[in-house]
């Protein structure tokens, strides 16, 4: 194994659920310079030292990275010396990166390797034919990063500071950065799908190439040693397929009380039995289902307590300051009552939904597809490209095999009025929702977080409701089980933005976002918000929260909420905890109101009876 064991930042094997021994992380000291008019390559910044440093891999704008420049850049130059150690020589070398934004080419060795456009997903090139093996070749990185143009941005403000809930931007890379030794023919990432009713586990595992003669092998296994083996030729599909039944006795099935995960161990061997090829994995058996308004998981159906989760730090904006900080997350999380979270409007780095995996933490895989309003008008006002596509395929493609992911949502608050015309934002969200269905059939898709659901065959429906009251609140989903639900309107109009609903399951995505703020309680003018009018004191603040959560607990046709949100993040004061992660309120109080079977888990248990 590779030798990572340096201070560098972020220091952990970034890809958990497809390892392998050779690799060299990235992270450290890079050579870097703004360029503010995107004038760099005519100027000769891809082969001239740059002026600055950056700490990789966090964003200029943060202060871990070293820098905190928080104004706007067109572009980003970074460059650093690559070393592919001499023992790789014979073997493909593969750069990758966990996140890049915007829009990245790299070069290495003066040769241009990839380009990649879009700034959530994660991206690879090989760079054999560019490397000197035992040597040091340069490594340089473009990352445009226009500021105010329609694209996925999440939370990213277009204006210089942060306002309503908009945040500090990320430009350039901010996830790990490493290289990685694959055989010339190799094992790409597989697909692991579990199948309860079958009790197994069907797989899937694309190849970089043919060999003759060769074969795949895959066993799975657990604390006790190998469960079930299966082997198969591997030299007449592009992506051999294998099953592997789990006997009876060794099946044990991944929920939020015994998140229990299988090792799962692939290896390519040549026609003589030579090993060409060997990866580590992991895999969770659990199904998820619908009947009627209920989504069930393992067959039982389980209330989704969700948190809005936006993944951001005070010093590392979008990038974690330290493997630890994910956990902790999720950890506060679970500690308030909450069972999962939105992922909200940020693709979270893989090493998150590790720990979601193994500590039984649900979540909803959601895009940063805010960004593409172009503020024309409600009839044209959203103006998403065939890039959304692209990268939420490529986020799908990573993520398919975490058994934590309960399901898919590609897009969120789509603000459009809904009119005679097709416009681009049905032709995008139908394109986006067909996509994921193709890639993935075991899991639900909703079209659309709120707002202007377009979709007829979505799986789910939802709307945000922030209304304070919970009288109120409870007023807007009285008919739900009428199928008349609240739905979002224009507010300009009044009129709803959404096709009708269709009797799907339905939950509240977003609601109560409590504006509370202990250090400005008595101050007239706040420098924050949060939804609503500011409860004048902490008790209101545990009346109103204990009120909304009942509300929505008790009706019986609601299979979920999402309570907005977990921390407070820059402006905005209505999350449980402070953006530092310290304690803001009482969270066994918290916990407590919602630590009870919900109504829709009853319901349903008294018909399985």
């Amino acid at each position: 194994m590779t030798d990572n064991t340096t201070a560098i930042p972020r220091p952990e094997y970034p890809r958990p659920q497809f390892r392998r021994d050779d690799w060299v992380n990235l992270n450290g000291t890079w050579g870097f310079e703004i360029d503010r008019s995107d004038t760099g390559l005519e100027r000769g910044l891809r082969d001239s030292a740059l002026s600055g440093q950056i700490v990789v891999p966090f964003a200029p704008e943060s202060t871990l990275s070293g820098i905190g420049d928080l104004d706007f850049y067109n572009a980003v130059w970074y460059r650093r010396s690559l070393h592919v150690p001499a023992e790789w020589e014979g073997s493909r070398v593969m750069l990758h990166f966990g996140a890049v934004d915007h829009d990245a080419t790299v070069w290495v060795n003066g040769d241009e390797v990839g380009r990649h456009r879009g700034g959530f997903s994660s991206f690879s090139f090989d760079v054999t034919d560019s490397v000197l093996f035992g040597a040091e070749v340069p490594l340089v990185v473009r990352a445009r990063d226009e500021p105010h143009a329609p694209q996925a941005r999440g939370k990213q403000s277009r204006t210089y500071t942060p306002t309503g809930a908009h945040y500090w931007r990320t430009t350039g890379i901010w996830q790990t950065v490493w290289i990685e030794r694959v055989p010339e023919t190799s094992i790409r990432r597989p697909r692991i799908t579990p199948n309860v009713a079958a009790g197994s586990f069907d797989v899937e595992v694309p190849l970089s190439g043919i060999s003759q003669g060769a074969r795949l092998m895959v066993a799975v296994s657990d604390a006790e040693g190998e469960v079930s083996r299966a082997e198969v030729r591997a030299d007449l599909d592009l992506a051999p397929r294998v099953t592997l039944p789990l006997p009876e006795g060794r099946q044990r099935l991944w929920s939020t009380s015994d998140p229990f995960l299988y090792d799962v161990r692939f290896e390519l061997r040549g026609s003589d039995g030579s090993l060409l090829d060997a990866v580590d994995s992991y895999a969770g058996l659990r199904s998820v289902s619908i009947t009627g308004k209920a989504i069930r998981l393992n067959g039982e159906v389980v209330f989704q307590k969700l948190v809005l989760d936006q993944g951001y730090y005070p010093e590392g904006l979008m990038t974690a300051p330290s493997d630890a900080d994910l956990i902790r997350d999720i950890e506060l999380s679970l500690a308030a009552g909450f069972n999962g979270a939105r992922l909200h409007q940020k693709v979270f780095e893989e090493r998150f939904l590790y720990h979601a995996d193994r500590m039984g933490y649900l979540v909803w895989g959601e895009f940063g597809d805010w960004g593409c309003n172009s503020r024309e008008g409600e009839a044209s006002n959203q103006q998403p490209d065939a890039s959304f596509i692209q990268e939420w395929l490529e986020v799908v493609e990573r993520d398919y095999s975490h058994p934590s992911i309960i399901g898919w949502c590609p897009m969120n608050e789509t603000w459009q009025a809904y009119g005679d015309r097709i416009t681009v934002l049905d032709d995008v969200m139908r394109g986006m929702f067909l996509a994921t269905k193709a890639l993935d059939t075991s899991r639900p898709v909703l079209d659309t977080s709120g707002y202007a659901h377009r979709v007829p065959e979505s799986d789910v429906f939802d709307s945000h409701q922030y209304e304070q009251e919970p009288q109120l609140l409870a007023e807007h989903f009285a008919r739900l089980s009428e199928g008349d639900p609240f739905v979002n309107p224009s507010p300009t109009t009044g009129e709803s933005w959404s096709i009708p609903y269709a009797g799907q399951p339905f939950f509240v995505s977003e609601f109560g976002g409590i504006w509370w703020n202990a250090a400005e309680a008595q101050q007239a003018e706040s420098s924050g918000w949060g939804y609503g009018e500011r409860v004048r004191n902490i008790d209101e603040f545990y009346t109103r929260f204990e009120g909304q959560v009942a509300v929505l607990m008790d009706h019986p046709d609601m299979f979920g909420y999402c309570y907005t949100q977990l921390t407070d993040v820059f402006q905005e004061q209505n999350g449980l905890y402070n953006f530092d992660r310290s304690d803001k309120f009482d969270i066994d109080r918290i916990r407590a109101a919602q630590d009870r079977p919900a109504a829709i888990e009853q319901k349903y248990a008294e018909r399985d009876e």
